[in-house]
């Protein structure tokens, strides 16, 4: 069946011009397994172009029908007419085809030889001009080169350099010259020569351009004529490689597949070791001369940081120490006199500084002040005395005031500042309590004092307080004047005042001295305005002048921690002038001045030298007694209050013990009851008070230990501080809020209040003595001397005994004694006269003991007996 196919498809192809191809399979392809027998029919079309010649004179073209017939369909038979063939089988029409296309073609190839001549004359050119280029450039480097070489000969030489154009020949010089072409300017020197690619022909350098003929339709196709323009475009001449070019890699071939070329070889090892260093930063500075600096070295220094600022490599900063021995690492700390050995011996200059630096010109100098510069002051008055004498009283009748009653029990426990106007001239008056409690206190106001006011009650006399006030005036190099207070009691003697004064080498002008005495009265305001008089000629005596201008600098007199305005100062301005938006530092704290506040409770804008103001804005409460300064900026106060607080921390936190002294000593406070308290005061002069007093009932058997003590009510955190301790909180003048009060309550927390000192000293000393331990103390009742033992059956041994003095009493304590040595210490257990249990047996009588658990008895042996009583101490 498929036979017959293909002959069908071969008789209509050859009818119709096409003929069927089919492509069948393998005769065994069928045969393999999962493979199916598949053919493929492919139709190709064969077309005959026919070219007509031609025609000849006369000759007409037969018409379609003439010349071709179609033959009936079905019929399969060719067509008979067919045009005269010449010899090779061509028709005419074909033959004058061809003839015309070889005339085309060799005309084509005699065009292509003409601009195959003409491109290579052209080549030819432009490498001429390249290698005259070329040549120009290398004479004119090399006369460059000799012109150096001739001027540093000459300069060596020191004779006159001779031009290089006289050295040499004029034809040497002009030989470039005359063939330089005309036409062309050379390149500069100093550019790179470059292949210069040909210039198209033009017209003007004698070259013709040829176009491509126009493509005759049906005889070349487009992309014959587009591969046609390809190739007659002219291509760019490659630069020669130079003959000497070792770089040149070339055919890879069998000889030199082995051979290792430089493009091949990697870097060497010394070139990777340079490259390593130089990215590292090594042996940059190798060649450049050593830097001398000025280091900075303070106490103690890291070995990183001494060779940081010494801009050295830490390696060699060990290694110097190692040389003397010591081994260390890079974070250990070096002092100050090891870094200036080592920094000395790699050749810098050494500058030593100390953490104190910090406060280096923060209080200026009074000797460094202009005399035109300094004004007049107020005087500051400090009035001390003993307790109870009316000091504050008397203040009060100066001021037209009444601070004596709001004062808890009528005795100050404050220090107090004020500023008082007596004819146009003031004076500060600073009150400090009279009670033994306050020391630091009354030294603190003499420290800040210009004068003194001794107050005595003329009742009274010269007391403890009286005397310690003489002490600290005296310290202070400050003058004194006495106020004889009470004056208008009936029993005042200011005479026996003047006397008991005079055993303190306080001699007054009625007694032949030079100290004012003023007698006063409180009460009556008599003698007021004498003793101002006498306050303001003392100040008078003293020229009292200070710097008003400039930074302000004084006293912190007092300093508490207040609800709603934060931490608040007394601070008494001693020079210079303090403003609102100032920055001062104070002791461990600063402060940017917030507000300020007079004693009469306004606000003011400034503090002039001897005015006393509260001072809003500071971080924490500073202690009273703190001297403070202006600063110029935040961070300066910054920088000194971390210094202080850094001193502080280590003081409080150093610790360990560092010799057999100080180990004894914490080993016999081990031992030691103590009584651990939490003080939380009003302000910080009373707390500082109630501090001193508690640490001076502390013995060697029992001690206050004052876990914290701070300005303030009492909060939350301290009864948690006071329940990890098991501790007792005592307020002074505050208050524990309802939250802290709670919890102490679940907590089991005592607090106690006090609003007067001694109150408080008085309790925490009663609850201290009960840590004491009893006192033992022995009595001795009687002796009895042993004349018979006897051996009771269910009972012991029993001694028949003669009380030979005093007594014996059952229960008692009793010593066996044998050849006057104890043998034997315990308690009596049996005592009977006859048959019956006594309690007590008299002297000269005969009785019956027994001891406790003790049978060893003797004749001979005598019984001492003695009472053990236990008397509670108290401190």
């Amino acid at each position: 069946m498929a036979d017959n196919d293909d002959k069908r498809d071969d008789t209509n192809a050859g009818a119709g011009g096409k003929k069927t191809l089919t492509l069948k399979g393998a005769p065994n392809m069928g045969g393999r397994p999962g493979m199916a027998r598949s053919s493929r029919t492919v139709v190709v079309e064969k077309r005959t172009r026919r070219v007509g010649a031609p025609a000849a004179p006369g000759f007409q073209a037969p018409s379609g029908g003439a010349q071709r017939s179609a033959p009936p369909s079905g019929s399969g038979q060719r067509p008979s007419a067919r045009p005269p063939l010449r010899a090779g089988g061509l028709t005419n029409n074909e033959a004058i085809a061809r003839e015309r296309a070889l005339r085309e073609a060799a005309a084509r190839q005699a065009d292509e030889a003409a601009q195959a001549a003409a491109d290579e004359v052209r080549r030819a050119e432009e490498d001429e001009r390249r290698r005259q280029i070329r040549e120009q450039a290398a004479r004119e480097e090399a006369e460059r080169n000799r012109a150096a070489q001739d001027a540093e000969a000459a300069s060596a030489a020191e004779a006159a350099p001779a031009p290089a154009e006289a050295a040499r020949p004029a034809a040497e010089r002009a030989a470039p010259a005359s063939r330089r072409p005309a036409d062309r300017r050379p390149a500069p020197a100093s550019a790179p020569i470059v292949d210069i690619p040909p210039a198209p022909p033009s017209e003007a350098d004698g070259r013709k351009t040829r176009t491509a003929p126009a493509a005759r339709p049906g005889l070349v196709n487009a992309a014959e004529l587009e591969n046609a323009r390809r190739a007659s475009r002219a291509t760019p001449e490659r630069p020669a490689r130079r003959a000497g070019d070792t770089n040149q890699r070339g055919r890879l071939t069998l000889a030199n597949a082995g051979v290792e070329g430089d493009r091949d070889r990697g870097p060497s090892l010394a070139a990777m070791r340079r490259r390593r260093d130089k990215k590292m930063g090594r042996n940059q500075g190798a060649n450049q001369p050593k830097i001398a600096r000025e280091v900075v070295v303070p106490e103690a220094i890291t070995v990183q940081e001494l060779a940081n600022r010494m801009a050295e490599r830490a390696v060699d900063v060990i290694k110097i120490l190692m040389t003397q021995g010591q081994m260390v690492k890079i974070n250990d700390v070096l002092d100050a006199d090891t870094a200036e050995l080592i920094a000395t011996e790699l050749g810098h200059t050494v500058k030593r500084v100390s953490d104190a630096d910090v406060e280096e010109g923060l209080f200026d100098l009074p000797s460094d002040d202009r005399a035109e510069d300094l004004t007049g002051r107020a005087p500051v008055v400090t009035i001390m005395g003993h307790v109870d004498h009316g000091k504050t009283s008397l203040l009060d009748a100066i001021r037209e005031a009444n601070v004596v009653s709001g004062e808890a029990g009528g005795i100050t426990q404050h220090i107090g500042a004020y500023q008082v106007e007596k004819d146009g001239q003031k004076v500060t008056f600073l009150d400090t309590p009279g009670h033994e409690a306050f020391t630091a206190m009354r030294a603190r106001g003499a420290q800040a004092t210009d004068i003194a006011v001794l107050v005595v009650a003329a009742d009274d006399g010269v007391m403890p307080q009286t005397i310690e006030s003489i002490r600290h005036a005296k310290a202070a190099n400050v003058p004194i004047i006495v106020a004889i207070n009470k004056m208008d009691k009936p029993e005042a003697n200011p005479t026996r005042v003047r006397t008991e004064l005079l055993q303190h080498e306080v001699f007054v002008e009625s007694m032949g001295g030079d100290v004012l005495d003023v007698e006063v009265s409180a009460k009556t305001h008599a003698g007021l305005d004498k003793l101002l008089e006498t306050i303001l000629l003392q100040a008078e005596v003293l020229e009292l002048k200070v710097a008003r201008d400039g930074r302000a600098e004084g006293l912190v007199i007092e300093a508490k921690l207040d609800r709603g305005r934060g931490a608040v100062a007394t601070v008494l301005v001693q020079r210079g002038t303090l403003a609102i938006g100032d920055i001062l530092v104070a002791g461990t704290e600063f402060a940017r001045v917030r507000a300020l506040i007079n004693d009469q409770g306004e606000q003011v804008k400034e503090a002039t030298p001897s005015m006393p103001v509260e001072v809003l804005g500071f971080t924490g409460v500073p202690s009273a007694g703190d001297r403070f300064s202006v600063v110029e900026n935040e961070a300066r106060a910054r920088e000194v209050t971390e210094y202080r607080q850094r001193l502080v921390r280590e003081k409080t936190a150093g610790g360990g013990a560092t010799s057999l002294e100080q180990m004894m000593n914490q080993l016999k406070a081990s031992g030691i009851a103590k009584f651990p308290l939490l003080i939380k005061g009003d302000v910080q002069g009373s707390v500082e008070a109630i501090n001193a007093s508690l640490n001076k009932l502390s013995t060697d058997e029992v001690s206050a230990q004052i876990l914290y003590s701070g300005v303030g009510g009492i909060t939350e955190s301290d009864v948690t501080l006071a329940t990890a301790s098991n501790a007792v909180i005592i307020g002074f003048n505050v208050r524990a809020n309802k939250q802290a009060s709670d919890l102490a309550a679940r907590e089991g927390i005592e607090i106690r209040y006090y609003n007067i000192i001694y109150d408080l000293v008085d309790d925490v000393k009663a609850a201290m003595s009960g840590l004491l331990s009893p006192e033992r103390r022995e009595t001795f009742i009687g002796n009895a001397e042993i004349l018979e033992v006897f051996n009771i059956t269910k009972v012991g041994k029993v001694a028949g005994c003669r009380v030979t003095e005093g007594m014996v009493e059952r229960g008692a304590g009793v010593r066996l004694i044998r050849d006057n040595v104890v043998v034997h210490e315990g308690k009596l257990s049996t005592l009977k006269r006859f048959k019956d249990e006594v309690k007590e047996v008299q002297m000269g009588q005969e009785c019956g003991m027994a001891f406790e658990k003790y049978e060893d008895m003797r004749v001979g042996d005598v019984i001492e007996c003695f009472r053990v009583e236990s008397i509670q101490r108290t401190l």
